[in-house]
């Protein structure tokens, strides 16, 4: 009898990657080799990217050329803006991006002169336009000016979000979760996106499959599911109690553990200084405080250590941002990733198609259609 193997592709390598190291003994989360603790607390995102798609980083003259390329790729077509204002004020923001993304592809289509590059840095440039200037239509009848004068990523989100320059502290803090949320190896969305980058369909295709993927609640979504859960208690005491009884209950409680990661999360650690950062900032640590103990307990009774989602949810509410937003921060972070891996399997591509085992019947003799129950 065969042994049964683990499902979801569990203890099986996929492929191979010069890209991240995640889960492997020694090295901790490295992107090509730099460990993150260093990009959190050096980099800013558009080094990080740079880094990812272009294999190394760039130099103080690259630096400034790219994020100076990076604020000239904000504005939108004129028929990309009308189809964000023809979707529903109940769009899922998630499907905002899918669709926007799939749509930029038919105005701007790969080819001669717009490659995979050129896509990769609109994409991670644009993105925030896509999704507030549907966000600002839907929800106040504003058609907002995609272009801004501030010259990071995080810092333009911010700043098309609140319209007005953001407080410094927000910006860098959102600015490091960018780096932290940017790369994974072969996580659910990276390995989908490569899989459609192996039938050597377009750029926009891998990426929209990508963010199609993230959009399911096991692999992005945790940390709106976070911050609804932080929500419900008003102190470290009655949060204590609710998660004891969802534990009694069985109920899931999201942000926690991770598929790769036995021991923690190193990704986990850095946003948590950031909530706290946040918190005192505000001079309000009740979140913060909520979290801390919902993170006590789940240690304690279930040995699950909080993942990145978790305290990423505190800190986004602290920078202002609404939490339907939350999973689309991560698509504007990971699409680097996805673009650095769907340019790595282009470059040495052969068609991703596993076997599967057979679990169906037996052969079955056919039965004329008079003569079926």
């Amino acid at each position: 009898m065969a042994t049964k193997k683990p499902g979801g592709l569990a203890e099986v390598v996929a492929g191979q990657t010069a890209i991240s190291t995640v889960g492997k003994e020694g090295r901790g989360l490295t992107y090509r080799g730099y460990s993150i603790d260093d990009l959190a607390s050096h980099a800013s995102f558009e080094e990080t990217a740079f880094l990812l798609i272009y294999g190394k980083l760039p130099n103080q003259a690259e630096l400034q050329q790219y994020k100076r390329k990076l604020s000239g790729l904000r504005r939108l077509p004129a028929g990309l803006l009308t189809i964000l204002e023809q979707l529903p004020s109940s769009t899922h923001p998630m499907d905002v991006l899918r669709t926007g993304v799939s749509a930029l592809g038919a105005f701007e289509p790969e080819r001669e002169g717009h490659d995979q590059y050129e896509i990769a840095d609109r994409l991670i440039a644009s993105s925030a336009s896509i999704l507030l200037y549907w966000h600002h239509f839907h929800a106040g009848g504003s058609r907002i000016d995609t272009e801004t004068d501030n010259d990071s990523i995080a810092g333009h989100f911010l700043q098309l979000l609140h319209g007005h320059r953001p407080n410094e502290l927000h910006e860098k803090g959102l600015d490091v979760s960018l780096i932290l949320y940017a790369e994974h190896e072969f996580n659910a969305s990276t390995f989908a996106a490569r899989v459609t980058a192996s039938t050597l369909s377009d750029m926009y295709s891998a990426v929209t499959t990508g963010i199609g993927t993230l959009r399911g609640h096991l692999h992005g979504g945790a940390n709106e599911a976070a911050m609804e859960l932080i929500e419900q208690f008003a102190g470290p005491s009655e949060a204590e109690s609710g998660i004891l009884q969802m534990l009694r209950e069985k109920k899931l409680i999201m942000g926690f553990g991770h598929r790769v990661y036995s021991v923690s999360d190193p990704r986990s650690d850095i946003i948590k200084k950031w909530s706290r950062k946040l918190s005192e900032d505000t001079g309000d640590l009740s979140l913060y405080l909520v979290s801390e103990r919902i993170e006590q307990i789940m240690l304690q009774e279930k040995k699950l250590f909080a993942n990145l989602d978790f305290y990423s949810a505190s800190a986004y509410r602290l920078m202002g941002i609404p939490t339907s937003l939350f999973t689309p921060i991560f698509v504007i972070s990971r699409t680097s990733g996805w673009s650095a891996h769907i340019i790595e399997q282009r470059a040495h591509n052969r068609l991703i198609r596993p076997n599967a085992d057979y679990t169906g019947s037996d052969p079955l003799s056919w039965t004329p259609i008079d003569q079926r129950v």
